[in-house]
């Protein structure tokens, strides 16, 4: 089977214009969103204070206007 170039661009974009079926998983409800994400908002605030940072330590960046 000989395909020329323009043959070939055709079947690739008939192809790829064909959508996807889409998979949505299940949701949990807003109130439980809301809830886990202040829980590992707290969790990694906790995790930040434990951390030791000497004061000598200087950003990597410099803020320069």
């Amino acid at each position: 089977m000989k395909l020329t170039r323009r043959n070939l661009a055709a079947a690739l974009l008939s192809a790829a214009a064909v959508p996807a079926p889409a998979q949505n998983p299940p949701q949990p409800a807003a109130d439980d969103d809301l809830k886990i994400a202040r829980d590992r908002l707290r969790a990694n605030a906790a995790a930040l204070v434990d951390q030791k940072v000497p004061m000598a330590t200087e950003p990597a960046f410099q803020f320069k206007a």
